[in-house]
């Protein structure tokens, strides 16, 4: 991404490649992850939770799941079990699975290689804290403290990423315990509306960047969504210089673009 600022608009040119990158990042069967730079993520992945050291996400999600876990006053009663994987360790779990397990479990509930969301470090699978633990399939069940936490994920900027009767659009089947950060407001709109990813990412190509914008209140901070397309391998776009934003590419076809102003703005 380029930069150049002119009359107080910060003018951007952003590169085909970049719609593989970003927290809205779209991976499933048909959207595999592209540009895998494994020593790139490996720099900015942490601990997800101070306690396993080797249950890692990329920074900005690990920290929002330690303010979710200490929000739902989780303690010691759900335990994060898996987080980010790399090719070889998801196409490890793939090929144990179908030995152990068999295709019809395994097409079910394991991702195939580059098409797994853990893989890019903003997947984590949550699991209720108890002597034995399924690791493919932990129990995390709709009471309690996991539901608490399931509740609150949202406002901080998770969502359930596989809902119930919602398979034949994700693609895999019902996982209570997986869950997908993709920023805030973006997860709470996602939970109200009752989408999956895949249909929120569809739903935002309703707001093109020339058109009307996604307009998201809370209290006296407005912030605007819209989609740009990435139609060329280069795509200009303004924004008013000193006004926070965010951009992220879908996996698909373009650019998810976020600016918060105020209630002025």
């Amino acid at each position: 991404m380029k930069t150049d600022i002119d009359n107080n608009l910060k003018k951007l040119v952003l590169e085909r490649r970049e719609i593989y990158k970003g927290d809205l990042i779209l991976v499933n069967r048909q959207n595999p992850l592209q540009d895998i730079q494994p020593d790139e993520y490996n720099t900015r992945l942490i601990p997800a939770d101070d306690r396993y050291e080797g249950i890692l996400l990329k920074k900005t999600a690990a920290n929002m799941l330690s303010r979710l876990m200490t929000a739902c006053r989780a303690g010691d009663g759900i335990i994060p079990v898996s987080g980010f994987r790399s090719t070889v360790e998801q196409q490890k779990l793939f090929m144990d699975s179908l030995g152990e397990n068999g295709e019809e479990f395994t097409f079910k509930y394991v991702a195939f290689p580059n098409h797994s969301e853990h893989q890019t470090g903003l997947a984590i699978d949550m699991a209720e804290n108890k002597e034995n633990i399924d690791f493919i399939c932990p129990s995390f069940p709709y009471e309690g403290i996991c539901q608490s936490f399931r509740e609150l994920a949202p406002k901080y900027g998770f969502i359930e990423r596989y809902q119930k009767g919602r398979e034949g659009i994700t693609g895999i089947s019902h996982e209570p315990w997986h869950f997908r950060y993709v920023g805030y407001p973006h997860s709470l709109i996602i939970h109200t509306k009752g989408f999956t990813l895949e249909e929120y990412i569809d739903f935002l190509k309703g707001y093109p960047c020339e058109g009307e914008h996604l307009i998201f209140r809370n209290g006296e901070q407005i912030i605007e969504i819209y989609y740009l397309e990435a139609s060329t391998q280069q795509t200009g776009i303004c924004i008013e210089d000193f006004t926070p934003y965010q951009i992220s590419g879908n996996n698909v076809d373009g650019f998810i673009i976020t600016v918060w102003r105020n209630g002025n703005g």
